[in-house]
């Protein structure tokens, strides 16, 4: 039996600090971290709740250690707020689950994952990361594009404005973006075809594909032209999510693969992949940090409708970090 610590944000904690809906809603719900609990004892494992990055440097000041972490944190603010608590586990030497501190870092700038992703010839649009409005006058990529936040989850920031027809709606939403979440934006071609999201597990050439899941967004229902924050929050109401046929399926599974590998992701998480003009696959974002709640979050939904029981991926998950001790 080995000791699995829980590292998570939970939602409800930080709301009654004052927090609001939106900069809480990559965090977890409680059934979610009891669900895994459930499922660690299951396989013979001894959870133990640790909770957010501060009450991890507090254990660990007292001396407390377990055998790995099962890891969820997102964390608040910053370039690396993903990989604060890999960063801290690696100084103690405990292993955990999901991306190292660099493929965290990598992972949340989409503009540094694109980067990565086009040098290594994965199908990724071209982009442009914006730091002000003068920059966003000067883009010189073709309309329509699409303006997001660079660094955010959850399709925070992501609206039907995002979609943006000419340089004066161009230059509205990149100040919009830039003055609420402080950060640069990322502009780039919009991709008007169908939306996918294929689970991926395991690690460099030993990584395999899972299955994939359509994003359908439901005409009169859901907000237009993406899978926006409001599509998200109330995807049962607004969208439907069909897996892929198998020839989408295999199409998604070749890109997503090439972009899993050339990140550096680990153990089990998602590539996101629209369809542009043409019906070609690009990549709009890696997830190596995975939403794990077994009914609502995408990588246990698409391992359920594929036959993997939510107890064996997270089996798959844990014994992937043991390993790595």
């Amino acid at each position: 039996m080995s000791t699995i610590g829980l590292t998570y944000d939970l939602r409800s904690d930080y709301l009654a600090l004052g927090f609001g809906e939106e900069e809480t809603a990559e965090f977890d719900q409680l059934s979610t971290i009891e669900a895994l609990e459930s499922a660690l004892r299951q396989i013979g494992h001894a959870p133990v709740r640790v909770g957010n990055v501060r009450a991890l440097v507090e254990a660990l000041a007292r001396g407390e250690r377990w055998d790995a972490i099962f890891n969820l944190c997102e964390g608040l603010s910053g370039f690396g707020r993903e990989a604060q608590v890999p960063a801290l586990l690696e100084v103690y030497r405990i292993p955990y689950t999901f991306a190292d501190p660099l493929t965290a870092c990598v992972t949340l700038h989409k503009g540094a994952a694109k980067r990565i992703l086009r040098d290594q010839g994965v199908p990724t649009t071209d982009f442009a990361v914006i730091t002000s409005v003068e920059e966003a006058k000067a883009t010189r990529l073709p309309f329509p594009l699409f303006v997001k936040p660079v660094a955010e989850g959850t399709a925070k920031g992501i609206q039907p404005s995002s979609r943006v027809d000419d340089r004066r709606a161009l230059v509205e939403r990149t100040g919009e973006l830039l003055e609420r979440y402080r950060q640069p934006v990322i502009v780039e071609p919009y991709l008007p075809g169908r939306e996918f999201t294929t689970a991926v597990l395991g690690q460099g050439a030993a990584a395999e594909v899972i299955g994939t899941m359509e994003i359908v967004l439901l005409e009169g229902k859901a907000e237009s032209h993406a899978y926006t924050y409001l599509n998200k929050e109330e995807c049962e109401e607004r969208c439907v999510f069909p897996m892929a046929d198998p020839i989408s399926a295999a199409r998604c599974a070749e890109v997503a693969l090439s972009a899993w590998r050339a990140l550096g992701c680990r153990d089990a998480g998602r590539v996101d992949l629209r369809e542009d003009a043409a019906g070609q696959l690009m990549v709009m974002e890696a997830n190596p940090l995975p939403g794990m709640h077994p009914a609502h979050s995408d990588l246990p939904m698409i391992c359920a409708a594929v036959g993997l029981p939510y107890v064996e991926l997270v089996r798959s998950i844990v014994s992937a970090a043991l390993a790595r001790a």
